[in-house]
């Protein structure tokens, strides 16, 4: 077994956006454990691209041992562009701890991530960094994240400051009162015995708070308050009870401090071993919707969390432990591929050198070297099993470009390492179309697609042009329609024969592909079924308008024929193909395009400006609300492709201060002349190409 039992783990991820000083405090940790004496250099960012944005891309992991607790922590990318990476911390981590700027207070990415870790479930904790910056004001910034997100739930400081902005000197401790002034930069702390004159007034504003939210949550602790006040409640009391808050989502505690003056956060750590989630309790569910059981002595099950290259080692895969335990040598299947693998050697993540152990339990995250069939959000078990996790699903990519390499000898190049990219981020897609020649990325943003162009030419060292973006459109059917097509060709020795009949119909939005098969008597051999589908299949990839995909579509197969001699697989491909595209011909065919769900945050006397705006952009607004301090909120429907170019036009309009975020929707029918807008520009293409 491992050498820390599950309850002596905890699993962390840090999330928030971009510039709240996330890496910062991973740098942070490496300081506090004699690693490095150097903070802001951006320790965990290794990839050439992130070291020269200056940003964050992917997940980081990070593990160390603290006394008698090992801790993972999940660094994760600011940008909304990268919510895959930000879906797959969520799921992966027990504890979700959201970092604020001081100087920024509740940002866009602020409001995404609460949502989706209230959609998870998963326990929170607000840490207000940067509290060294120049006007910040403590109160102000608790009343704010109050206003923004306090329901049923309780936000409570867990710390109050000593001194603010640049005379930000240290923490108090709300339920003991202890008193912590740090040495700037090292990390080190000294505990104080006297209360500083300017934490004072804080320090009795909000500690009756903490402690009667505490109690309110535990009857009781409330009787035994009420009864003889709070000297009679001792820490451990506090502390078990605000676990079980915490744990069921009715707390959610504030703690500050500053990473580039590294204050505060060694208290975060220890706060976070003292009451937070455990592997045990942490919930996971099958695809049926029965709950898994995290048990030490149970059978091994795990989760994929991360694939990685290395330019040394090659592939690795960061795998959590949910249930049972794992030894070097031993054997995996994984459930979603089944296929079975040996493992040779498993490690713990750390900062400078990945740590190789024997054996590893519930909780811990595990550096599994050169998997050959492992991909993010799949299930491992120890047995064969069709049993999967139930897991969130990532969000399609909604942005696409092409690029072509300015040399044939570099198409192969490029193939293997569009692999690799996609293989460590699920929400980046990449296909090749023959026909064209074109190789075509997506992803979820402009400046996702960016930074994949930029690791593609400086981690890989490939040189190739990029052609402009395009919208992932779709097509489907308005009608029912049949079809009829014989393939027969004769040449000497055996010919080809394959002959079916088609119908196709459309189906309800976001339902996808659909194939019946309502042959009787033998007319097609059941041999032959799965290649009609299998040729149908390849047929939808490319529409009859324009030759995006087609989607929303039931396809049965009555009937048709076979020869005894000439009949095959390709046969009944070529028939089905062919069958297919005169069918769809005949639907009443048309062109979807992505809509998004778009919320606008701006200034109150931009708010008319802005709806003409999204009117124009064929947008459907669908509500305005007033949230305080002179802003409003627009909510809207708006076409992916009038989407491309609003950012800037927010901002001139609101002069920077607005600012949005939006999510896919739907699918939604085109008009005639957007249609043919599209089927022209299209076209126009691939004249280009040729």
């Amino acid at each position: 077994m491992s050498e820390y039992n599950a309850e002596k783990k905890r699993i962390v991820g840090f999330f928030g956006h971009h510039g709240c000083g996330k890496t910062t405090l991973m740098d942070d940790v490496i300081v506090n454990l004699g690693l490095t004496d150097r903070i802001g250099q951006r320790h965990l960012d290794k990839d050439p691209v992130e070291k020269e944005k200056g940003a964050t891309f992917s997940n980081h992991i990070l593990s160390f041992d603290l006394d008698d607790s090992r801790i993972y922590f999940f660094d994760t990318p600011g940008s909304l562009d990268f919510i895959g990476d930000i879906q797959i911390a969520l799921n992966a981590v027990d504890n979700v701890v959201i970092v604020i700027n001081a100087s920024a207070g509740v940002e866009v990415t602020t409001e995404r991530i609460w949502n989706m870790a209230r959609e998870l479930k998963k326990p929170i904790v607000f840490y207000i960094n940067q509290m060294d910056k120049e006007g910040v004001n403590f109160g102000n910034l608790v009343q704010e994240l109050k206003e923004s997100f306090e329901d049923e739930t309780r936000i409570v400081p867990f710390q109050v400051p000593i001194g603010e902005g640049p005379n930000f000197k240290g923490v108090i401790n709300l339920l003991s009162n202890d008193v912590f002034t740090y040495e700037e930069g090292t990390g080190k702390s000294s505990k104080q015995t006297e209360i500083p004159d300017n934490a004072k007034d804080y320090l009795e504003r909000y500690h009756s708070e903490i402690i009667e939210d505490i109690v309110e949550t535990n009857e009781e602790l409330m009787e035994k308050y009420f009864e003889s006040g709070e000297e009679n409640l001792s820490q451990e009391e506090l502390i078990s009870a605000l676990h079980k808050a915490y744990d069921e989502d009715k707390i959610i505690p504030v703690f500050i401090g500053s990473a580039l003056k590294n204050i505060g956060f060694d208290q975060l750590v220890k706060a976070l071993i003292s009451f937070g989630m455990t592997p045990l309790e942490r919930k996971f569910y099958s695809e049926e919707g029965n709950e898994i059981s995290s048990q030490e002595n149970g059978q091994f099950l795990g989760i994929i969390v991360k694939n990685d290259v290395d330019p040394f080692v090659g592939k690795l895969t960061y795998l959590r432990v949910i249930s049972g335990s794992l030894k070097a040598g031993s054997g995996i299947y994984i459930v979603e591929e089944s296929t079975r693998e040996k493992i040779s050697h498993i490690n713990l993540p750390r900062f400078d050198k990945n740590e190789e152990v024997e054996e590893a339990g519930v909780g811990d995250i595990l550096v599994i070297p050169k998997l050959k069939s492992s991909k993010i959000n799949q299930t491992v078990s120890a047995e064969e099993t069709s049993n999967r996790l139930k897991l969130p699903e990532f969000p399609e990519p909604m942005i696409s470009k092409s690029i072509a390499p300015n040399s044939k000898n570099e198409i192969d190049k490029i193939t293997e390492s569009l692999a690799k990219i996609a293989e460590s981020d699920p929400t980046f897609k990449w296909e090749f179309d023959s026909e064209t020649g074109e190789t075509v990325i997506s992803g979820m943003g402009t400046i996702h697609l960016e930074i994949m162009i930029e690791k593609l030419k400086k981690n890989f060292g490939i040189d190739f042009e990029v052609g402009k973006p395009k919208i992932a459109y779709k097509e489907t059917i308005r009608s029912k329609s049949q079809a009829e097509y014989k393939h027969k060709k004769q040449t000497g020795g055996h010919g080809q024969y394959g002959h079916v009949k088609i119908e196709i119909e459309p189906l309800e939005r976001g339902k996808g592909y659909e194939f019946v098969d309502k042959i009787v008597g033998g007319v097609i051999p059941k041999n032959f079924i799965p290649s009609v589908d299998k040729g149908i299949r390849e047929a939808i990839k490319k529409g009859v308008l324009a030759g995006f995909p087609v989607v929303d579509i039931r396809v049965t197969l009555f009937d048709g024929s076979y020869h005894e001699v000439d009949s095959s697989d390709i046969s009944f491909q070529i028939a089905a193909r062919h069958a297919f595209k005169i069918a769809m011909e005949n639907g009443s065919p048309v062109i979807l395009e992505p809509i998004m769900h778009v919320e606008i945050f701006l200034p109150t006397e931009n708010t008319g400006d802005v709806i003409g705006e999204v009117t124009a952009k064929r947008g459907r607004p669908l509500g305005m609300e007033s949230v305080g301090k002179g802003y409003d909120k627009i909510v809207a429907e708006i076409p992916l492709a009038e989407m491309l170019d609003f950012s800037p036009r927010l901002s001139s309009i609101s002069s920077g201060k607005g600012y949005f975020n939006m999510k896919f929707s739907h699918y939604s029918e085109v008009s005639p002349d957007i249609q043919n807008k599209i089927i022209e520009e299209r076209k126009r293409e691939e004249e280009l190409q040729k």
